[in-house]
């Protein structure tokens, strides 16, 4: 679910991971984790709880369930969502990044851009990559969309896509408002801090299989920077884990759910209540594995800090007020074991 990389005049790797299997060649030693303790296959199920969409207005239970997943696994599985289409997103998804390799570059990333097609930037010669292709397309606001970077093949690509984002603004504005309600907050203050010029991002994420899963992951381990971001996982193969409590979980399926999990900003919003986890993805050597992760962006005009009313003396106020909080999060994450949010802590 690792959020697209800032603009950087630093090239991608040569190849693609998908080239790199093609190929038989050996695992680069720029893809292998020197942390073997990180890359842990066998790990216990994350008991997440399962959220109504169509309750969250009118059920104190739903509510309450919402508020408990937000504050503890930082996660929650969304239902009756009104989504009817979900296996038609993850096909096209599929038959992207089944193209030929000529194909999918049509769409490929700027030098100093983040929408297109691509892999992991090289920031530095000591970075660790990430075994997986990705692609990543602004999808809200319509005005801009940047259409050049937006596949017209499949054929319905472009047009599952713009549903799909309709869709999730929709459901955006119910979580939001219900994230508020959860804290017995006035409905739109969360909705108001996230802003009228919010940014989605779609992060359409491609694992091939890979043949040492024990030594590779295919994101590593860390939080994003969005207020919420809202997971179409791979409908059969599992691999998102997240950290509680310093153990690891493995994020089950509900094929037709959504997983939605907050960010840093919704943590700073909510003085620190709820919890942007620390999250990863492992590889699997028989198996290839799809997602796609919206990220939910405030406006970057938009200030940014816990809400008034959830500063007391018994809960004093956690988090400066901050513009355009992805900038901070790209300059901090990297650093191994420091989360950015760590930068705008009081």
């Amino acid at each position: 679910m690792a959020e697209p990389a800032p603009p950087s005049k630093t090239h991608m790797p040569r190849k693609t991971v998908q080239e790199l299997v093609l190929s038989g060649e050996e695992i680069p030693g720029n893809y292998i984790q020197k942390d073997r303790n990180g890359v842990d296959l066998d790990v216990p199920l994350a008991e997440i709880p399962v959220v109504n969409l169509t309750s969250l207005s009118t059920s104190k239970e739903e509510l309450e369930k919402l508020q408990s997943a937000l504050s503890s696994w930082g996660y929650f599985q969304v239902i009756n969502h009104g989504i009817s289409f979900l296996d038609e997103v993850r096909e096209v998804t599929k038959q992207f990044f089944k193209l030929p390799e000529e194909e999918k570059r049509k769409y490929s990333r700027e030098a100093d851009g983040v929408d297109g097609y691509g892999n992991d930037k090289i920031i530095s010669e000591q970075q660790i990559l990430d075994w997986t292709d990705q692609l990543y397309i602004t999808i809200s606001p319509e005005d801009q969309r940047r259409l050049k970077f937006w596949p017209e093949n499949p054929k319905s690509f472009r047009d599952i896509l713009h549903d799909y984002t309709i869709k999730l603004e929709m459901i955006t504005e119910v979580i939001f408002k219900a994230m508020a309600k959860s804290l017995n907050l006035e409905d739109n203050c969360f909705l108001d801090q996230y802003g009228k010029e919010a940014t989605m991002i779609a992060g359409f994420n491609f694992y091939p299989k890979c043949p040492r899963p024990d030594l590779v992951l295919g994101l590593k381990p860390h939080t994003d920077a969005a207020a919420i971001t809202i997971l179409l996982q791979d409908k059969e193969v599992e691999g998102l884990q997240l950290q509680k409590d310093n153990q690891w979980f493995k994020v089950p399926i509900i094929p037709e759910a959504l997983l939605i999990g907050v960010g840093d900003t919704a943590e700073i919003m909510s003085n620190g209540i709820f919890k942007s986890p620390v999250h990863k993805v492992v590889t699997n050597s028989e198996r290839e594995r799809i997602s796609l992760a919206v990220f939910c962006h405030p406006g970057s005009n938009e200030e940014i800090g816990p809400v008034d009313t959830l500063v007391d003396e018994s809960r004093p106020r956690l988090y400066k007020k901050v513009k355009n909080y992805a900038d901070i999060y790209f300059q901090n994450f990297g650093h191994l074991g420091k989360r950015a949010i760590d930068a705008v802590k009081i």
